[in-house]
């Protein structure tokens, strides 16, 4: 779920391709996610409706969205006061399952059109703007789907479900002073096609990328390889025969050399789909009559039989085609399910990996057995790198790994060199030995009897290599208990020069954080680290790109650090005083030989609160900027919102850090508090110290995705984003067994703050999260009702003994903290529940965890004891919504539920907070009380303590 909550936080930015990824080159780099990004998967439905469920049924019906009536047609000059009669008028719709629309305040902004992403030719001296649509109509979203073996498959198209797309690509020319030339449309393909994977040849004078469209015929849904010439624009398809289509499913296609791509495609002669039969061959049977201890998490759309297998296969398998731009073509290998095909350096090999049986029902694909194979470039099997088994049985506890060889990758130094690390601890964290990861490498083809090489051997698990050259390379391992992580110095090419440690250091410091090296490309694609010299020609540099934390913001800074004595010379940092710049990747890289650092030029973005990024070029020596891009403001309306990073501080001494927003001409002297919305996502820690420091930087644009909080600042609402939930369990404790309590003490202090500043209307504020953030939305409701008035919770799960082999960053089981989990769980408190909640979910969420059944079952639970709920189930989405008429309806639902129990509350939330906090200090001294009387019997018993009589406290421990 951070990985959610991350797509959360940010949204219109723009995505930078093919700049410098760490280790291995990749079709593209994303610099920052986009407002519309690929979300999961489609469904097998056929119906488009919002599933409502208000008091005692779901009613569903199919009919036009209406808008949602406000004060004058759109709202009063506030913009977040409706009138009564209108929510009484509004509340009869609200029974049906209408889809609906947000005012037109919001609707505008999130139906603006999307900037472009932008793509970076290898010799840096053209730039793709690849063209991207507003949000996708949700009748593409039901587009029926195989949900097999942890994935989403769309059988039309043979790929992932639900892919995003581009529109378009145009080509401009970088000239030397930095200005853009004209725009050169590709062009050849018909109108209305779908473009995905765009890739750059080596050299740079081609592109390659899918088409398909949107036909009954599932013949003209499949993906097709085209090529187009970067110099004219024009483009034609890759194979001449219209029957050779892709199969995207693992991997797609990838450049071997500068005139021809390994491309895995549908095997021709593969036929219909297997059948579902009527009646099954058996009983559907597991056994574990070898008393295994195997443990998993709650995964979705696992294989489920036999079918299901033969399902997997058939959608997966492909033919691999080396295919020229000359129109050669060659089939290489047998069919399988290849999951990656990665050349070599040199273009003489080619890494494949694939998968194959015996499957499982209890794990996802990536834990299948997997054979890795080296390979010629024209198809000839060379030697078989590892066949690994069937991993259903990797423990679940952090930094547990699968046994024998992983992540094998060729060295990006090398012509043709494999490295990979094996686990010396049978891949179980919980095992004590030392060392626990050993790294080798071995070249493609080893001479008879040849054994790998130890390149270095590692006490905590391995993270990755970054290459340089046979004089130095980084290496870098951690662990997340400790949350220690470190840098290793090593020499590949000489044996006498022993590893030493760069940078030992404790990942959640972020004020610490030294960066990371800037990476530049060779001229085999490979990225590799930057080397700079300085005129004197004396020391080792690299360039450190750092965020730059410091408790007043981030300050993004470049380094010039010498490895060998450790000194570092800043020659960039970020302007503090109103933007926020950032160094997004080296553009000499393309230039061969040594770099000095008087040379050097730099791909930068520059942004404010205000203003939205764009992009520049910046050339030493003299360090002038130029300004490549002028994307226009993606919401004009809120150009002028007001935007502060606030400090507070929890009742146990913890710094806790926010934004918060304030609509545009607010003035506090004049209007008075408003009604405020807090929306947040806890965050686990080790240290109190780390938990209180800031991250993030106050002149940071405010990005405003399409289900984002600060749409309402439209609407004009204090928004209270992002303010840190720090859950700390520093030594041996465990975080969660306080998860309540330090919950309540943040939302407590962040509440406090915004009252005090006079900027939030104590009886108007609400809470909301995504995902975990729904979580701590229904605990916050359940233990701390007198901070809010009213409560919006996406996609959260909140019956912990559903996910009994961890959640989160739980990885104690159910059974060895069971009062942990039942206290932490919501639904376990339902019965506390006394403010309005409004739970949304999709109803195919495929996200480990957050089942939809999660929130059907904890509403049941609502109403069964009276509470004021309601239940939105949105067809064919996932854990993130993408169809427009389901995000739509959820801005509806929201505002809705914000003016209706937020805006126009009158309860007197101040007598409710003090008689709280009465009952919060009592709770606590019972609660002190009973761990002194427990610790002195000689075993505690504090987890079986509760305080059911206190609507506001936490029945002990959580989280």
């Amino acid at each position: 779920m951070n990985e959610m909550m991350r797509l959360y936080q940010v949204c219109h930015r723009l995505s930078i391709l093919s700049l410098a990824p760490l280790s291995s080159p990749l079709p593209f780099l994303s610099l920052k996610p986009a407002r519309f990004t690929s979300v999961d998967h489609l469904r097998t439905h056929s119906k488009l409706r919002p599933i409502m469920t208000a008091a005692t049924s779901r009613l569903a019906n199919l009919v036009p969205a209406n808008s949602f009536p406000g004060e004058n047609g759109g709202g009063a000059s506030n913009g977040s006061l409706t009138s009564s009669a209108n929510i009484a008028t509004e509340d009869d719709e609200a029974l049906g399952s209408k889809y609906q629309i947000p005012p037109p305040e919001i609707k505008d902004i999130v139906d603006a059109p999307p900037v472009p992403a932008l793509s970076f030719s290898p010799q840096r001296d053209k730039i793709l703007f690849l063209k991207r649509r507003s949000l996708p109509p949700l009748a593409e979203l039901a587009r029926p789907e195989e949900k097999l073996a942890g994935m989403r498959i769309d059988g039309k198209c043979n790929t992932r479900s639900r892919m995003s797309f581009y529109t378009g690509i145009g080509i401009h020319q970088l000239m030397p002073d930095g200005t853009l030339g004209p725009e050169k449309e590709i062009h050849g393909f018909p109108d209305g096609a779908k473009i995905n994977f765009v890739t750059w040849s080596i050299d740079g004078r081609h592109l390659s990328f899918s088409i398909r469209f949107d036909e009954e015929d599932s013949s003209s849904s499949m993906l097709r390889v085209w090529v187009a010439d970067v110099e004219t624009g024009e483009a034609r398809p890759l194979f001449q025969s219209p029957d050779v289509y892709l199969n995207a499913v693992f991997d797609n296609f990838v450049w071997v050399n500068n005139s021809s791509l390994l491309v895995c495609t549908i095997p021709s002669s593969r036929g219909a789909p297997p059948k579902k039969p009527l009646v099954p061959s058996g009983p559907k049977i597991q056994t574990n009559e070898a008393k295994n201890v195997i443990q998993v998490r709650t995964f979705q759309d696992l294989l489920k039989d036999e079918y299901d297998e033969d399902l997997f296969d058939y959608y997966a398998t492909s033919q691999l085609v080396l295919a020229s731009l000359d129109g050669t073509v060659k089939e290489i290998g047998p069919p399988a399910v290849y999951t990656s095909i990665d050349p070599s350096p040199d273009e003489k090999y080619i890494l494949i990996s694939s998968i194959h049986r015996p499957y499982s029902f209890i794990v996802p694909c990536g834990r299948f057995p997997k054979k890795v194979e080296v390979w010629t470039s024209d198809g000839k099997f060379v030697r078989e790198v590892c066949d690994l088994p069937l991993a259903e049985d990797i423990p679940i506890a952090f930094n547990s790994v699968r046994r024998g060889m992983r992540s094998i990758n060729w060295r990006a130094d090398k012509p043709s060199t494999l490295y990979w690390a094996e686990t010396q601890d049978g891949g179980d964290a919980k095992v004590e030995v030392c060392p626990r990861d050993i790294v080798y490498t071995q070249p493609a083809e080893p001479v008879e009897g040849e054994q790998p090489e130890i390149l270095h051997k590692l006490d905590l698990r391995y993270g990755g290599i970054s290459w340089c050259d046979d004089s130095m390379a980084l290496v870098y391992e951690s662990w997340y208990k400790t949350r220690r992580i470190k840098t290793w110095v090593i020499s590949p090419g000489s044996k006498d020069e022993s590893p030493r440690i760069l940078f030992d250091r404790s990942s959640e410091d972020v004020y610490s954080d030294p960066g990371s090296p800037m990476m530049r490309r060779t001229p085999s694609g490979t990225y590799v680290i930057a080397k700079i010299k300085k005129q004197n020609n004396e020391g080792t540099h690299v360039l450190l790109n750092g965020s730059g934390a410091t408790p007043e913001g981030n300050v993004p800074f470049l380094d010039l650090f010498d490895l060998n004595t450790g000194e570092k010379e800043r020659i960039w940092q970020s302007e503090k005083e109103k933007y926020f710049e950032t160094v997004v990747a080296l553009m000499s890289d393309y230039e061969k030989g040594d770099l000095y650092v008087d040379q050097l030029k730099f791909l930068t973005s520059k942004e404010s609160k205000t203003e939205n990024t764009q992009y520049y070029i910046q050339q030493w020596p003299d360090k002038k900027s130029y300004q490549i891009t002028n994307f226009p403001h993606p919401y004009p309306q809120l150009a002028s919102l007001q935007k502060e990073m606030v400090r507070y501080q929890r009742k146990d001494g913890v710094q806790l850090t926010a934004t918060l927003y304030l609509p545009p001409g607010y003035d506090p002297s004049k209007e008075g508090p408003l009604p405020c919305l807090v929306w947040s996502y806890p965050g686990e820690f080790k240290s109190k110290e780390a938990a209180g420091q800031v991250r993030g930087s106050p002149n940071e644009f405010a990005g405003i995705g399409p289900t984002s909080a600060l749409l309402w600042l439209a609407r004009r609402f204090a928004i209270l984003s992002g303010p840190t939930i720090p859950i700390i369990g520093e030594g041996d404790e465990e975080a969660n067994d306080s998860y309540v309590e330090q919950l309540v003490a943040s939302a407590e202090a962040a509440v406090e703050e915004v009252i005090r500043r006079g900027v939030a209307h104590p009886g108007k504020i609400a809470v909301g999260g995504h995902s975990y953030g729904a979580f701590m939305t229904a605990n916050l409701l359940a233990h701390a009702p007198h901070l809010f008035s009213c409560g919006i919770a996406r996609s959260g799960a909140y019956n912990r003994t559903l996910t009994p082999f961890g959640f989160q960053n739980e990885d104690r089981t159910l059974w060895e903290a069971t009062s942990t989990y039942v206290q932490m769980s919501p639904f376990m408190s339902a019965d506390k529940i006394k403010k309005p909640i409004l739970l949304i979910h999709g109803e195919e969420d495929n996200n480990p965890g957050t089942l939809t059944m999660q929130s059907d079952r904890f509403f049941n639970a609502l109403k069964g004891h009276g509470a004021l709920s309601r239940l939105v189930i949105l067809p064919y989405e996932s854990h993130g919504y993408a169809g427009r008429e389901s995000i739509m309806h959820v801005l509806w639902e929201t505002d809705r539920w914000l003016q209706k129990y937020c805006v126009t509350n009158t309860s007197d939330m101040n007598a409710e907070r003090d008689a709280c906090k009465d009952d919060v200090g009592e709770a606590v001294t019972n609660s002190e009380s009973k761990t002194v009387s427990a610790s002195g019997g000689g075993g505690s018993e504090l987890a079986d303590f509760e305080h059911d009589e206190f609507h506001c406290m936490p029945r002990s421990l959580l989280w």
